[in-house]
């Protein structure tokens, strides 16, 4: 394979995850809502969330192996694992890195949740929250494409979508449950099936 169909074969990986990384952080919370999302049931946006997951880190696998095969990026094995210590752009794909290792960090926390408890595993999950701008941040900054229109129009939809969806989790109006405690106990008890 030529240097140049590695470079954008590494690219487009990285964008497409970059892409399905928001789709993940948009649905895991929108998934936290407790009500239809998109039109799609709880459960779906669950099995949709899970699944752009698992899309996003075999792309990732692709961008990380085709830029070790890269002799332009000059990526060695240990960049892959510890941050900032690349030669090309160190910052920036050290940035890159320190994504890769939190989303290896939330994925096995997901993969062992049952041994964790609900209470660690959401702390744990938090990560994810810090695992996209990270990886924003670098790319945009990484590459050679990080002011190109097409690579910036991605990135806008992807933190219009980002903010959009933060800023729902933050109203008043995010979950069902917070509607119901503010409509009091006597509502909340026969809604759920439980006391409280």
């Amino acid at each position: 394979m030529s240097t140049d169909a590695l470079w954008y074969l590494a690219r487009g990986a990285g964008t497409v995850s970059l892409v399905l990384l928001t789709v993940v952080m948009v649905l895991g919370i929108g998934s936290r809502s407790g009500r239809p999302v998109f039109g799609l049931p709880r459960f779906g946006v669950v099995a949709v969330h899970r699944n752009a997951s698992l899309v996003a880190v075999g792309l990732l696998i692709v961008h990380l192996f085709t830029l070790l095969l890269d002799p332009y990026a000059q990526l060695r094995w240990v960049n892959l694992v510890i941050p900032f210590g690349s030669v090309y752009r160190p910052l920036w794909v050290g940035l890159g890195t320190v994504a890769i290792d939190l989303l290896v960090v939330v994925l096995l926390s997901t993969w062992v949740r049952h041994y964790l408890g609900a209470r660690t595993w959401r702390a744990v999950h938090w990560a994810a929250y810090a695992i996209w701008p990270i990886a924003l941040l670098h790319g945009l900054f990484s590459g050679t494409d990080g002011r190109r229109s097409w690579l910036l129009a991605i990135a806008g939809v992807c933190a219009l979508a980002v903010a959009a969806a933060l800023v729902w989790r933050l109203s008043d109006r995010f979950t069902e449950t917070a509607r119901l405690r503010a409509a009091g106990p006597a509502t909340a008890a026969p809604r759920w099936g439980r006391s409280r």
